[in-house]
């Protein structure tokens, strides 16, 4: 770390990027932070160049990515002045995460009309509701999951 660089405690580094204090750490351990200097007094201490990695990573996330995705991502960022493909290669990584996007509105268009024709049992005819009848006969059409086989005993 740059001993120049002003040094953050944890609270202004979340103030500063928007990410939760519990984030931070979270993502110090799954190494998308390197582990951090350490003031005499032991808090950790952050530079703004780190607290810059973790608005990078607080988008990445708003965007819905996964933390393998961020991490490649950021991994991709770290060879890039040395690698020319590295662009390239966040590019294929984006199309991954764009390729998850498409199918995950698909599914959510699935449930949009499943949930529309649900909300179509409570017409506003009758003197009840049949939302909840409805609900209770779907579960009650719904497959019984198998068993899990059960584990043997070593006697």
């Amino acid at each position: 770390m740059d001993a120049q660089s002003p040094r953050h405690r944890i609270g202004d580094a979340a103030r500063l990027s928007g990410v939760p204090p519990a984030n931070i750490r979270y993502y110090e351990k799954e190494g998308l932070l390197r582990g951090q200097a350490r003031a005499e007094n032991r808090y950790r201490l952050y530079s703004d160049e780190e607290v810059h990695r973790l608005r990078f990573v607080r988008l990445c996330r708003a965007m819905d990515m996964s933390l393998d995705e961020v991490r490649t991502l950021l991994q991709l960022d770290a060879r890039r002045v040395h690698d020319e493909g590295a662009d390239h290669a966040a590019c294929a990584t984006l199309d991954g995460h764009l390729e998850h996007v498409r199918t995950r509105l698909a599914e959510l268009q699935v449930l949009e009309r499943e949930l529309q024709h649900l909300r179509s049992r409570c017409d506003g005819t009758g003197g009840q509701c049949h939302v909840i009848e409805a609900l209770h006969e779907r579960a009650d059409a719904e497959p019984v999951p198998a068993p899990a086989p059960a584990a043997r005993r070593h006697v």
